[in-house]
């Protein structure tokens, strides 16, 4: 994925499914400047983490 549509898919109304390693998570937030993503798990808002947005998959 690119930061642009990581953008977008923070952004929309409806949910889009994101997944980061076969897992589903939620988009917290993206820094472009370094094309990474805050991701949590869903159902654990309390455990999240810095990736790389190219790990991240729409599904």
């Amino acid at each position: 994925m690119d930061v642009n549509r990581v953008r977008e898919i923070i952004q929309a109304e409806n949910k889009i499914e994101v997944q980061f390693q076969g897992q589903s998570v939620w988009i917290d937030g993206v820094d472009e400047q370094t094309a990474t993503a805050r991701v949590h798990a869903e159902g654990n808002p309390g455990n999240s983490m810095t990736v790389d947005v190219a790990q991240l998959v729409e599904k």
